[in-house]
C-alpha cells in the first residue's frame, strides 16, 4: 500500500542540475578574483584574498568552491606541489618555474595546438588538454630571485 509519502519517480522528478547547483555570490566573487589575477594562486591564497572582501567567508566554503568551479570547467587546477587556480580557461600552456615556483601563461604556443582538439586518436577524441612545461625562468636563470 502506498502512502502520500512514499517516495515515487513520478511525484518527484530529479532535480535540474541548476536547481541542485546553486550559484551563490561566494562563488562568484572567487571566479572574479581569478579571472582578474595571473598569479596562479594556491587554494589558501585564493582564500586569504577573498577574505578580505568577505571576512565571514570560511576556507571550507572556498575549497569547496574551487573543488565546484573546477569540476564544471570555469577554472583549471594546476598541479604543483599544492594545487594551483587559474581563471583563464581559454587554450593555453604553463611554463613552471622548478626553482621559485612562478607560473607564466603561454598563449603563444597554443596556436599550433589546436590541431588537437577535436582529433580523433587510436585512443579516443581529444576534448580538451593542457601542457605545461618545466624549467628556469628568466630571473630565475640570471641569479635575480
Amino acid at each position: 500500500m502506498k502512502t502520500a509519502f512514499s517516495s515515487s519517480p513520478s511525484l518527484y522528478p530529479p532535480l535540474a542540475e541548476s536547481v541542485m547547483e546553486r550559484n551563490t555570490s561566494q562563488k562568484e566573487i572567487i571566479l572574479d578574483y581569478l579571472r582578474r589575477v595571473t598569479s596562479h594562486p594556491s587554494a589558501e591564497k585564493v582564500y586569504l584574498d577573498v577574505k578580505n572582501k568577505l571576512p565571514r567567508i570560511s576556507r571550507g566554503t572556498v575549497y569547496r568552491n574551487l573543488k565546484i568551479l573546477k569540476e564544471k570547467g570555469k577554472v583549471l587546477e594546476i598541479p604543483t606541489d599544492v594545487s594551483r587556480y587559474d581563471g583563464n580557461i581559454s587554450n593555453h600552456a604553463h611554463f613552471i618555474c622548478q626553482e621559485c615556483g612562478k607560473i607564466f601563461d603561454l598563449f603563444d604556443f597554443c596556436d599550433d595546438c589546436k590541431i588537437l582538439k577535436n582529433k580523433k586518436t587510436k585512443v579516443g577524441k581529444i576534448n580538451k588538454y593542457q601542457m605545461y612545461f618545466y624549467g628556469q625562468c628568466s630571473k630565475c636563470k640570471n641569479g635575480r630571485n
